[in-house]
């Protein structure tokens, strides 16, 4: 006769509704005996086997029609065994999850209590490992509030109640190893919120890979999952640490769209690796810049809105085929930035929102955590965990992937309580101040941790505001970011461009207000996808003229920022003149480069990114203001000329922007020493599209100019930057 107790355990069990399941299943001693309790629903018999010899020790008595099997074991000492079930006429054996120990330990529970593990990832979400000498997989998850966590899928028919896990009720993670699932189980978590809610089915906020919609669940998976071969490249990257002095050309890829398969299939990861990457070689790029890579589910997004923040997107293979796509980029060179996503997540159902049935990993107040021009919701960066999850996800990325830096989106929406919000719809900090204060913290720890685990990594801000010292260090005040995205550039520069030319003149400041601010922050000059979309047109939409001069002004304008300080990204497409907004659902316009004048725009940026990088002079100041001296902002002809410098004295390039569609002939130019000048880069040259009005080699005269004591006499052609190189001094 069961006691009251036991059967309310029991019934619990049956109901999926008991918080302690190892108080109930598996084997428990009740003095000197060993009782044996398991759950298998549509069972009709459960047979206890000794795992070492496969003979029934015990037959297990069945107490009620939902399942419910139990034996006396008698006095025997613990042993190994393993379970032998009936369904109908399928027998099945397996061992009892209730039967092992915790996967967890005590260190990984309590620096996970204090956000402070930094691995999080070889703890959290599926793991296959071999525990107690049996093969499985350990699953753990951060629910603190519900009153149930089970993990759920086809291994147990999706039924919560087959396996619900061990609670740490200290930090709130629940955990449980169930033997036999291999690589490639399909699982999601069944949460039971506190008040007896059954909340929707989430997929796992650690998980390593994730179905393809309409499927929701995560994949059990291993990251990185490659034999790499990356280790001279990344010991290589360790030693340059940084890339101030260095020439940085980043390519930004949104892989959903740059190519197509055949019936306008998605590429994989290892079709794209087989294709970009020598193209992005080509062109001599020094890094690609991939979106949208962490699971989301909206195909038409950048991937902004993350659901799988672990997970490489199944749209375009596996994990280990997104690791094949970052080897096979290292073997030539390339570096991988991810476009990351700290700031917000979705509010679909089954990723974090309302997770335990709480706000767990969003601000329970609306003022704080939902963003009103995104329809997401904002992490929590006061709460230890979420800074923890967050932070550990970056060094993920670079740990498991090798990818070699993250650029970190929408930073000032981070920053700032007040983000697109009116007045009464944000709530101030505890100083009174609108500076988010834990998203301060979260991104200086984020910075810390990336840059001190993963020597030779980069972080670069996509921030617009005014923010200080967002690339300086955190020990000197600052965010501690590597990089900002100068967005001020990039508008005030476009803005200038789409002028007619016969106005530029008068808006010749708002273009050289650049220089101005240009080494106030580490900056990336970034023509990017924010200006191929939403009825912004492509870049050479923006260019003002007939065809000829929509084409010219892309080259001088490619030319012009090159020579400016900065390091440099251009958005796919943009390196050869795609003609029409970005559409998420097709191709980049390939066939464009059977047209000479798109082919001759390529060949011009291929051509700009060789001379950035061969040409000391280009980049070793990008970041220092050592690094320019100004020469003429002439408005009466609007032409730009300036000297980029190198670290030596002697090693300096003169560039000149002609922004008007007029030859300027006998122009004397301001130089700042003698010798004899050529062209390293002229966009006129009929090799790019252009006119072909070009200088020889041009020989410093003695005569002060532009407050230089020598000068050069040019012709300067129309629409053009031309990048001039003292080839050796005068005799």
């Amino acid at each position: 006769m069961l006691d009251s107790r036991t059967v309310a355990d029991i019934d619990a069990i049956v109901a999926g509704t008991h918080g302690d399941p190892f108080a109930v299943l598996g084997p428990h001693a009740e003095g000197a005996r060993t009782m044996l309790r398991t759950f298998a629903p549509g069972a009709s018999h459960v047979d206890v086997l000794d795992a070492g010899t496969d003979s029934v020790v015990a037959s297990l008595a069945r107490t009620n029609d939902a399942g419910f099997f139990m034996a006396d074991l008698g006095e025997r000492a613990p042993f190994a065994y393993r379970l032998r079930a009936r369904f109908g006429t399928d027998v099945v054996t397996y061992a009892d999850p209730y039967a092992f120990g915790p996967t967890l330990g005590e260190l990984d529970l309590h620096l996970m209590g204090e956000g402070k593990h930094l691995r999080l990832w070889e703890k959290f979400g599926a793991h296959p490992r071999v525990h107690e000498g049996v093969a499985g997989v350990a699953f753990a998850v951060w629910a603190p509030n519900a009153k149930r966590a089970s993990v759920v899928g086809d291994f147990n028919a999706w039924d919560g109640r087959r396996h619900p896990m061990r609670l740490h009720p200290g930090v709130g993670v629940w955990e449980l190893f169930v033997p036999g699932i291999e690589l490639g189980a399909i699982y999601s978590y069944e949460l039971l919120a506190h008040d007896g809610t059954l909340l929707p089915l989430h997929a796992d906020p650690y998980g390593f890979a994730a179905e393809r919609l309409p499927g929701k669940a995560s994949i059990v998976a291993r990251p990185g999952g490659t034999t790499w071969t990356d280790d001279a490249y990344r010991e290589r990257a360790r030693a340059r640490d940084g890339l101030r002095d260095e020439a940085m050309a980043i390519y930004e890829v949104h892989l959903g769209s740059w190519k197509r398969g055949e019936g306008n299939r998605y590429l994989t990861y290892r079709e794209i690796a087989d294709d970009l990457v020598p193209y992005a070689e080509h062109l001599g790029f020094t890094h690609v810049e991939l979106m949208p890579i962490a699971e989301h589910p909206f195909d038409g997004s950048w991937g902004y809105q993350v659901v799988g923040m672990f997970a490489p997107t199944s749209r375009f293979g596996t994990p280990e085929d997104f690791a094949y796509l970052v080897d096979r980029a290292h073997a030539h060179g390339i570096g991988i930035l991810l476009d990351w996503v700290p700031g917000h997540f979705p509010t679909d159902a089954y990723g974090l929102a309302n997770f335990d049935g709480t706000h767990l990993y969003e601000h329970a107040d609306p003022r704080q955590g939902f963003h009103p021009e995104w329809n997401t919701l904002i992490y929590n960066f006061d709460r230890n965990e979420v800074v923890n999850f967050l932070v550990a996800n970056a060094l993920f990325w670079l740990a498991c992937y090798h990818v070699d830096g993250l650029r970190v989106d929408a930073v000032a929406s981070m920053l700032y309580l007040d983000y697109s919000r009116k007045a009464g719809e944000w709530i101030p900090n505890r100083f009174g101040g609108r500076e988010n204060l834990g998203a301060v913290a979260f991104l200086r720890a984020t910075n810390e941790a990336v840059y001190g685990e993963h020597r030779g990594s980069l972080t670069i801000a996509e921030e617009s505001t005014s923010w200080p010292q967002v690339s300086q260090p955190v020990y000197a005040g600052g965010l501690g970011f590597g990089y900002k995205w100068n967005m001020g550039w990039m508008h005030d520069t476009l803005e200038f461009m789409k002028t007619d030319p016969l106005y530029r003149t008068h808006a010749l400041d708002a273009l050289t207000f650049s220089f101005v601010y240009a080494f106030s922050e580490n900056y990336v000059l970034p023509l990017s996808h924010d200006e191929v979309v939403h009825g912004k047109g492509s870049l050479l939409a923006k260019m003002p003229g007939d065809s000829w001069q929509r084409f010219a002004n892309l080259r001088a304008y490619y030319g012009y920022m090159y020579a400016h300080p900065g390091k440099k990204l251009l958005f796919m497409g943009a390196e050869f003149a795609q003609e029409r907004e970005w559409n998420h659902d097709r191709s980049l316009d390939w066939h464009l480069l059977d047209r000479s004048e798109h082919a001759g725009v390529q060949r011009l940026v291929g051509d700009l990114n060789r001379t950035y990088r061969g040409l000391r002079a280009l980049h070793e100041y990008d970041t220092e203001r050592a690094g320019i001296e100004w020469i003429a902002a002439d408005k009466a002809t609007t032409i730009v000329a300036f000297v980029r410098r190198g670290r030596d004295a002697n090693d300096f390039v003169v560039a000149v922007t002609n922004f008007t569609p007029v030859v300027r002939y006998g122009y004397r130019l301001g130089v700042p020493a003698g010798g004899s000048y050529v062209e390293a880069i002229n966009t006129d040259a009929t090799i790019y599209g252009g006119s072909g009005v070009t200088n020889g080699a041009v020989e410093a005269e003695p005569f002060g100019s532009h407050d230089k004591p020598y000068s050069i006499m040019i012709t300067i052609p129309p629409l053009t930057t031309l990048l001039l190189k003292r080839e050796h001094s005068a005799s």
